[in-house]
């Protein structure tokens, strides 16, 4: 496989120094992993995953930290510096990653979060982004089913909700209403299909909808019970928050699953406590 810019590649060892260890990168030659990134015992022959990208010297490096982001994906991140040439954000690595001005959809400060996508310029080789990810989303008609799981970046808020880019492919939209906790610019979690509109715009949701929802939260009380000798301090009295921090449902959602399981003679509905009927 050829090694790629900007992405993780699995590399071997061919060559040791003081000052590092070179790495066989296939059509880009023999790359160094400084000294201070070579894991402890790596020798001649062995493989290693690395990270390769340009160093300020604008030569190929490689390293074993992971960004945050590689090439080819969405991430939310925050602008540490900006100057003449652009804005630069925080990816995890040594050299900030950069957002040139001909980039940003909107002009860029110091501090700001912004979504994002990495890409590499085939000329230069160097790694850079784009704040203009609107024309990279949307590009297929959406296929998904009410109720399906995806994976969601949150971005800006809205008058409505939040926008968050879906499967790193589609907009949708996360309602005011349909929020169980609190959710930030630049969260990675899991959402679900809450529907999909004629013109392709997808509403979502942190829960699954319907009787599948109630099911799941059946089984997840049931095992909480299960491990915790029969007993559960959660009830239909405490907080929308404590209740979603142990098992991201709506309070609404929780106590129609306590409503059920007791309608099957499976708990004890107390004051202060669930228990398991024995």
């Amino acid at each position: 496989m050829p090694t790629n810019i900007g992405r993780m590649n699995r590399l071997r060892v061919v060559k040791e120094k003081d000052f590092g260890v070179y790495l066989d990168a296939e059509q880009l030659g023999e790359i160094l992993l400084p000294k201070r990134y070579v894991p402890n015992g790596l020798r001649v022959g062995e493989e290693v995953d690395v990270f390769i990208y340009l160093d300020s010297e604008d030569e190929l490096i490689a390293t074993t930290l992971i960004p945050k982001v590689q090439v080819g994906e969405f991430a939310a991140l925050r602008a540490i510096a900006v100057n003449q040439v652009g804005a630069f954000f925080d990816w995890g690595l040594a050299k900030d990653l950069l957002v040139p001005f001909s980039q940003q959809k909107t002009r860029v400060e110091e501090g700001q979060v912004h979504l994002l996508f990495v890409y590499l310029d085939q000329i230069t080789n160097r790694i850079v982004a784009t704040t203009k990810v609107d024309p990279l989303l949307n590009r297929q008609e959406p296929e998904y089913r009410t109720g399906e799981q995806v994976d969601i970046i949150v971005g800006d808020r809205t008058d409505i909700g939040y926008k968050c880019i879906v499967d790193s492919r589609y907009w949708g939209v996360l309602f005011f209403q349909d929020l169980v906790g609190r959710v930030y610019k630049g969260d990675h979690m899991k959402a679900y299909i809450k529907r999909v509109r004629e013109d392709g715009k997808i509403d979502l949701s942190l829960q699954q909808t319907g009787y599948k929802k109630v099911v799941t939260i059946l089984d997840q009380i049931m095992e909480h019970l299960e491990q915790n000798d029969g007993e559960m301090y959660l009830t239909d009295k405490s907080a929308p928050d404590a209740i979603f921090k142990e098992f991201k449902v709506s309070k609404a959602t929780f106590k129609k699953a306590l409503g059920a399981l007791y309608k099957e003679q499976k708990i004890n509905l107390g004051k202060d406590k669930i228990t398991l009927k024995k």
